[in-house]
């Protein structure tokens, strides 16, 4: 097709996305548009390229050997196009930068993957700093250039938000019960095993109440005030735990921890990465935004929680 224009680009788009995900809904997520205007822009694809590039059976959505063969290459250009404007932005992205965060955040995920970002930006001096509580940051009070929260949103006027990740929340514990006297096969396992809690049952009832199980008894493990802490009780078989999935991943990979129940409950509440309106164009915290962002994708790509194999309630 020499004298032919190129497709239209929100289509390619729409196509990339949905080809990944092999999903309209979650392609219609990642772009901020209704699920119809994903089918729509496809079919217009299509038609533009008189090819079929989706198989639409049973509700489920697959591509064709012509979309199998096109998919990579467009995947590839748009990479490229990320990865040349990403570099435009970060152009000179050097001095100190100031982040706040979750402590358990920050000790179970963040700083662990510090380096990567040192190495990908040596200019940058970057400090961690832990949030008091879950409150907003003041940044015009404190010396803080950027925050990330476990927030339900939204945030007062003049602070620029973006969504990292959508969080579940999964029970933990010590491989050593599941093989023990009382082994965790069903969630009505849980009465034979001591509860712990971060400060409230709160966690756990909501998770008990959406899987029907009934009469378990909640007061007899110990709480604690921090995820970390309590993840530490659940490596040392002191009982079962529930905690965000990204703050179990270390322990979960290392083995210290696993999960009893593939029934993940997703939660009402994100991870945003948070700083005043306007300073998001800065090049070092664009930098940041964009590292943790990518990272965070990055790091739960092939996670079952992420890409719907799994039984996912959801927290209303």
């Amino acid at each position: 097709m020499p004298n032919r224009k190129l497709p239209p680009l929100n289509s390619l788009r729409a196509f990339e996305a949905a080809a990944r995900h092999l999903s309209f809904t979650k392609a219609s997520e990642e772009l901020f548009v209704t699920q119809a205007a994903i089918s729509h822009q496809i079919k217009h694809l299509e038609e533009y390229l008189d090819i079929k590039l989706f198989h639409r059976e049973n509700r489920q959505l697959s591509l064709t050997n012509e979309g199998e063969r096109y998919w990579p290459k467009i995947n590839s250009l748009f990479e490229q196009l990320q990865t040349a404007t990403e570099g435009l932005y970060t152009m000179g992205a050097s001095g100190k930068l100031s982040i706040s965060a979750p402590p358990t955040f920050a000790i179970e995920w963040l700083i662990p993957r510090v380096t990567d970002f040192k190495n990908l930006y040596p200019e940058i001096e970057l400090s961690i700093s832990a949030q008091a509580d879950e409150s907003e940051i003041d940044f015009f009070g404190e010396d803080v250039d950027a925050a990330i929260y476990f927030s339900i949103g939204p945030y007062k006027k003049g602070v620029y938000s973006r969504r990292l990740l959508n969080e579940y929340l999964i029970p933990v514990c010590s491989p050593e019960l599941m093989s023990g006297e009382h082994p965790l096969n069903t969630p009505d396992d849980l009465r034979f095993h001591k509860i712990l809690h971060e400060e409230t049952h709160r966690d756990w009832l909501r998770w008990l109440d959406m899987v029907g199980i009934k009469d378990i008894n909640l007061n007899n493990g110990a709480t604690y005030s921090h995820t970390v802490m309590v993840m530490q009780a659940a490596i040392h078989c002191q009982g079962v735990a529930i905690v965000q999935s990204i703050l179990g991943q270390r322990e979960l990979d290392t083995g210290r921890l696993v999960r009893p129940f593939d029934i993940p409950l997703k939660t009402n509440r994100s991870y945003d990465f948070a700083c005043p309106e306007g300073n998001q164009d800065n090049p070092k915290i664009w930098a940041f935004m964009d590292w943790i962002k990518q990272r965070l994708e990055s790091d739960c790509e092939h996670d079952p929680l992420r890409d719907g194999r799994k039984n996912i309630l959801t927290l209303d």
